[in-house]
């Protein structure tokens, strides 16, 4: 399996960002780490091993990236305005220079899906939401779609933005709310076991319906808990049954 790993200047972050890719051939898996973890994250702890038949057979390509949530929602030590700020430059890392580097990689434009486990499921799905004419779908997992339990009751436009519960029922730009209802491919995913929160699924779900905007929610057991068994067989179920 190929693996590369890659690093560049951010203009947007001002700092040296790593991306590691595997494999050769198929859809691009953008994947956002969880909480305060690196782009190595997924491999640390097997996920991308759990993966490996689905690089290996040529279904999708594996894109891991850097998180900055403690320069951002996972710093105390700043104000909840510049936190938004630092994620909005985030947001923008995202999409002028890690979906060029994959169209780059994969020689031309590819249907990009993004996913993430925890906060990642909150930015894999934000990514998405946010720009649903770079990206082809998400599979968030496990994931809280509401910013201001981070922003510690401060609320703006960039925290607005930022939060799914909050800016999905009332988007007004039909050309975005229209391309969410085109052909994506939206997973809602959540176990229910020790520290898992499947109502903030639930309520992402209802906001999508309200929309009628086209997704699954899958409930997984009450033995399924928020760590890393439960996404190494997640993350490999859906993408062997639903792509």
């Amino acid at each position: 399996m190929r693996r590369e790993i890659h690093k560049w200047w951010s203009p947007n972050l001002n700092k040296d960002m790593e991306v590691v890719v595997y494999g050769h051939y198929g859809f691009a898996l953008l994947m956002f780490p969880t909480a305060a973890a690196d782009y190595l994250e997924y491999e640390r702890f097997h996920l991308i091993e759990a993966i490996r038949p689905m690089i290996e057979g040529g279904k999708c390509k594996a894109y891991s990236i850097n998180s900055i949530n403690m320069e951002s929602w996972l710093n105390d030590h700043m104000h909840p305005r510049d936190k938004a700020l630092r994620h909005q430059q985030y947001n923008e890392y995202i999409t002028q220079e890690v979906v060029p580097f994959i169209h780059t990689d994969c020689q031309g434009r590819v249907s990009i899906m993004t996913t993430g486990a925890s906060l990642g499921a909150l930015h894999c799905a934000n990514t998405f939401f946010r720009r649903p004419d770079l990206f082809d779908g998400t599979i968030a997992m496990s994931g809280s779609y509401d910013i201001k339990s981070y922003s510690k009751g401060y609320y703006d436009d960039n925290c607005y933005f930022n939060s799914p519960v909050d800016y999905l029922p009332n988007w007004h730009d039909d050309n975005i709310v229209g391309q969410l209802r085109t052909d994506k491919k939206i997973i809602i995913a959540s176990g229910q076991g020790s520290y898992e929160d499947p109502g903030a699924s639930v309520q992402l779900s209802e906001i999508l319906h309200q929309r009628d905007i086209p997704h699954q929610l899958d409930l997984w057991g009450h033995d399924m808990g928020h760590d890393w068994p439960t996404w190494r067989q997640m993350l490999p179920y859906f993408l062997d049954s639903r792509f």
